[in-house]
């Protein structure tokens, strides 16, 4: 076990949020076997687990995500093993109830980004903070997506840029889920507000960084590129300073920039595209639109975007 998830960190780039649930997730098939070993498990002690788990509570999101890391890490080893088959393939999880993500409304992820932008001239902690959440509203960032961008595209000997600004073009390109690589636009209040925290990064980066906390766009207190507990934490602060009557987590932010940007172009593949999801939805495949049809649909529709237009010729 030990083994897959450390091909899954090297080999498949899965973040630590991941792997730390895969981790977790694999203790509880360990602790549910007691004596019986991995390779002596079938399809019924699989469905047994599941039944178990699901009467100590455990809701049917959790039980699907659990079910996916007993499937994965068996289709990794029982070929290695001689298993006759994955013992987990085949089983199903209860079906999971379609609820809506949740979102803020245009007006209070205004509201919140407004008060972050009054707070910024503070420190240099407040423009970054400032910076961070009107780039994860202005691009529909995932938390980890948002902590591994480099300021710039950077290859040296000892580091390679995975996920970087580029200020030139006003876009970030990301590293998402499954080791994809797309290219976001930025709308013009996130990068002011990236203008702002970049001229205050230098002072924050700490002397013996290392080439990865050296390149990081967002660094904390200490010099080192920002942890998402961090980003969770100042969010949620800001949320209760502005007045805000929900918890806020950064992948609201997420939801919150697909739901305004689909509100107004109501266009569900540009968002997809934005978003680097791989499925419309369950049944359709991924489909790659044009760059240059996505920025025109965010340009469009984005309430922060504020992006220049092309100069029309003639």
């Amino acid at each position: 076990m030990a083994r897959w998830l450390s091909h899954l960190e090297t080999a498949r780039r899965y973040s630590p949020h991941t792997l730390a649930g895969y981790r977790h997730d694999l203790a509880r098939l360990v602790s549910l076997a007691g004596d019986t070993p991995p390779e002596a498990l079938r399809h019924a002690h699989i469905r047994q687990y599941l039944a178990r788990l699901h009467a100590q509570g455990l809701s049917p999101r959790s039980l699907a995500r659990t079910l996916a890391a007993w499937r994965g890490y068996f289709a990794w080893w029982a070929p290695q093993a001689g298993l006759p088959e994955n013992p987990a393939a085949g089983v199903r999880a209860p079906k999971l109830a379609r609820g809506l993500p949740k979102a803020l409304s245009v007006e209070q992820a205004q509201g919140v980004l407004d008060h972050a932008s009054r707070g910024a001239g503070h420190d240099a902690i407040a423009r970054r903070d400032h910076a961070m959440f009107e780039l994860l509203y202005s691009s529909g960032l995932r938390l980890s997506e948002l902590i591994g961008l480099d300021t710039a595209y950077v290859r040296t000997g000892e580091y390679e840029s995975r996920s970087w600004l580029n200020l030139a073009e006003q876009e970030v390109l990301v590293w998402g889920k499954g080791g994809k690589r797309r290219t976001v636009p930025v709308g013009g209040a996130a990068m002011t507000a990236l203008s702002h925290w970049l001229r205050e990064r230098p002072a924050l980066l700490a002397p013996d960084a290392t080439p990865d906390d050296a390149a990081a766009l967002f660094l904390g207190a200490r010099g080192k590129r920002v942890t998402p507990r961090v980003v969770q934490l100042q969010l949620e602060k800001l949320a209760i300073a502005a007045g805000l009557p929900t918890r806020l987590h950064p992948h609201v932010m997420r939801h919150s920039f697909a739901s305004h940007v689909l509100q107004s172009a109501q266009d569900l593949r540009a968002v997809q595209e934005m978003l680097g999801h791989a499925n419309i939805s369950t049944t359709q495949v991924y489909t790659r639109l044009d760059f240059q049809h996505l920025a025109r649909a965010y340009d469009q529709a984005h309430p922060r975007a504020g992006r220049k237009k092309d100069t029309p010729r003639g």
